[in-house]
């Protein structure tokens, strides 16, 4: 193995200046990207990227940015990408950004200026006990960070720079691709694979330091459709069958305690109303489903049949429909085919130092939906906490070790080319 590369220590001024672009998705609009300040952010990595020297590097017209870093080897060697999105989650506000960092945090929990009624408690946030010493990023608890995903994109751009300052590292080419709209699940909709031109791909989007993720949930929309009867409220007795009150009861026959997010952990799954809208004449609801298992998605899609049916029982003059959309799947199904893709992750998380940890995802990424495209695509972890939230964080360390990471997997893929 050579000798670790002499790293530097610019990720945490290049995350701070993200972080203060606003890049909030949207998910009411049908434009991509979803906002357009999006582009603030794409028009700015881009230029960076073209500073340091990637020629082709630019932001396209539809919101993402691409960029190669040339081979340094003579080798052979697939072409590999990391990943990153640019928008945040439209959950929580990200305008006027104000990031703080708590400088080598004592532990116990960690009060926000700007709001002292948000506050990081420790309790919540059992990976602080690994923090303690470390320098802690959060906001000033008016907005989000921003780590989900900016974290994973200074790592990116820092590691970028660190291989064009140090041609004597060998690697082969690198694709660097950061995406819109992945908070909204269209992070992929319209990238173009084949002028990314990667044969495998890592997303930089995780959480605890050390871990990479080679599967997520498999995903599907349902929406439930309700046509009442409508009549004047004066003369409605016998036949007025409110469509709002049958979406409620539909609501209300869910499982209390188990199939929810808020009942579930680990490998389960569940059914998770997301939108409910109406009249007395129709009512729509919607919802996600999730589950790791193209079974279990089938099964809790059966039970929320049943208790339609089971509802509409008492509505004889009322009709409803569901409708399935498939979302995305679990990306292990492509992964396991290509073991080398987490091997030489583990190795490079390895070398920084961590324990390596390879776990679920309890959600979706952009890499859910590469891997089926063609471009096989786990997760490595960026460092971000709390994710979609006033008290999100990243600690200035394992943004560090995260960029760390990047260096080495490339290193690793030259050398078992």
């Amino acid at each position: 193995m050579p000798s670790p590369p002499n790293f530097t220590h610019t990720v945490t001024e290049r995350f701070l200046r993200y972080v203060i672009i606003d890049t909030q998705s949207d998910p009411s609009s049908s434009t991509c990207p979803s906002t357009d300040k999006q582009r603030n952010l794409g028009r700015l990595l881009a230029s960076e990227l073209q500073a340091i020297g990637l020629r082709d590097a630019h932001l396209d017209e539809q919101g993402y940015v691409y960029a190669t870093i040339p081979a340094t080897s003579a080798k052979k060697v697939p072409v590999i990408c990391f990943c990153s999105h640019m928008d945040t989650s439209p959950d929580c506000t990200g305008k006027d950004v104000k990031p703080q960092i708590v400088k080598n945090y004592c532990g116990g929990d960690i009060v926000l200026s700007g709001d002292p009624t948000q506050i990081i408690r420790a309790a919540e946030n059992p990976a602080l006990i690994d923090q303690v010493g470390n320098d802690i990023v959060t906001s000033d608890g008016t907005t989000l960070l921003g780590a989900d995903n900016k974290a994973g994109i200074a790592e990116i751009m820092d590691a970028a720079t660190f291989f064009v300052a140090h041609p004597e590292i060998k690697h082969g080419t690198i694709k660097i691709l950061f995406t819109p709209d992945e908070e909204i699940g269209r992070g992929v909709d319209k990238v173009d694979l084949k002028k990314l031109g990667a044969d495998f791909a890592y997303t930089i989007d995780g959480e605890t330091a050390g871990h990479i993720e080679d599967e997520t949930f498999s995903a599907d929309s349902a929406t439930i459709t309700i046509d009442g009867v409508s009549t004047h409220p004066g003369f409605a007795k016998g036949r007025m069958e409110h469509a709002i009150k049958i979406a409620a009861a539909i609501i209300d026959h869910l499982p209390k305690d188990a199939c929810s997010p808020e009942t579930t952990e680990g490998k389960q799954g569940f059914l998770h109303p997301v939108a409910i809208s109406g009249t007395l004449e129709q009512a729509t609801i919607g919802f996600i489903v999730r589950d790791f298992t193209d079974q279990g998605l089938k099964e809790k899609e059966e039970l929320l049949e049943s208790i339609v049916k089971a509802v509409m029982k008492d509505y004889p003059h009322s009709t409803w429909r569901l409708e399935i959309a498939q979302q995305y799947r679990n990306m292990k199904q492509v992964i396991d085919r290509h073991p080398e893709i987490i091997d030489n992750a583990i190795e490079a998380i390895r070398r920084t130092g961590l324990k390596p940890v390879k776990s679920s995802i309890r959600g979706g990424t952009d890499g859910s939906r590469l891997s089926f495209m063609g471009l096989p695509c786990p997760n490595i972890f960026a460092g971000e906490h709390a994710f979609h939230s006033r008290t999100e964080w990243v600690s200035v360390q394992d943004m560090e070790k995260a960029m760390q990471t990047i260096v080495h997997l490339a290193m690793i893929w030259e050398e078992r080319a």
